[in-house]
């Protein structure tokens, strides 16, 4: 059930549109939402996706949903659900979004997937970061501008974490990392700054009516665009085809199969945030390695 002060929100919503009988038939709760309530409804004014929480929980997380998801649409390359509009009701906060029938692969679904993600990394901006911080997960990402990959990466990615798991790292481990730090200029090549999903593993995309690639839930900044690609091999579901249209589409420069437990550092961090030791070793491990 929706709590009604949210209903009433989204009711004054759309009573500023002219809409003033605005009503919600039914609400059914959808799968993926561990941090926030996700639910579709079905409205007189057609069928939404809705994600609400507590509104001090997570501060300006749906803004910051919202404002990544219309940067990935203005893209104009892939597909991502329409924004309607954040919002708050009461002690409630909530993003209302276009809802989107799930659908079934095609035969190229994972071709057709790297070719636009490709496309996605072509759009660029003369920083790192982004005007807003945001969320990945439930941790504050932060995206303060940098003119450069590798001072972004440490500063606003790395640190920030590590300042979070002194519980779980040893002295061995933060000179391990200051080591690393003095090998990223020769570890990463140059990129310019490419518009990112931000969080993209196999839970965050689904298949449009159509059977292509619907990219939700994003973490969205302008990085180095090998963070997307190393987080598509953290939990695995991407198959070889997205892999080779991308390099067909925007080839990746050479080493970026070794390069990709460096950049999978970040998530690996957070997920030892926020779920624990089990990941530890997989950063130790890669933090020794290079």
């Amino acid at each position: 059930m929706i709590p009604k002060e949210i209903t009433d929100s989204l009711s004054g919503f759309f009573a500023t549109s002219g809409i003033l009988s605005f009503t919600i038939h039914s609400a059914s709760s959808l799968s993926g939402g561990c941090i926030n309530n996700v639910s579709r409804l079905s409205t007189s004014e057609g069928e939404f996706c809705i994600k609400y929480n507590k509104r001090d929980l997570f501060p300006e997380m749906f803004e910051g949903e919202a404002d990544g998801l219309e940067k990935l649409k203005s893209a104009g390359v892939i597909r991502v659900p329409g924004v309607v509009c954040p919002g708050y009701g009461g002690t409630y906060s909530y993003l209302l979004l276009e809802f989107i029938n799930p659908g079934r692969k095609t035969a190229s679904f994972y071709s057709d997937f790297g070719r636009s993600l490709a496309r996605l990394h072509r759009h660029t901006a003369d920083h790192f970061g982004l005007d807003r911080d945001n969320y990945m997960g439930s941790l504050k990402q932060f995206n303060i501008k940098h003119s450069d990959w590798i001072s972004f990466f440490v500063e606003e990615r790395l640190e920030r974490q590590i300042s979070l798991a002194h519980g779980y790292l040893s002295p061995s481990d933060l000179s391990a990392f200051k080591r690393l730090y003095n090998r990223l200029g020769e570890i990463m090549p140059e990129e310019p700054p490419a518009l990112l999903h931000g969080d993209l593993w196999g839970g965050n995309y689904m298949v449009s009516p159509e059977g292509k690639a619907c990219l939700i839930d994003p973490a969205v900044y302008y990085g180095h665009r090998e963070i997307d690609i190393a987080m598509t091999t953290l939990f695995g579901g991407f198959d070889g085809d997205f892999y080779a249209s991308y390099n067909e589409e925007y080839p990746l420069e050479k080493g970026w199969k070794e390069r990709l437990d460096v950049f999978n550092l970040y998530p690996l961090l957070i997920h030892l945030n926020l779920f624990g030791s089990g990941y530890l070793g997989s950063v130790e491990r890669i933090i020794r390695k290079f």
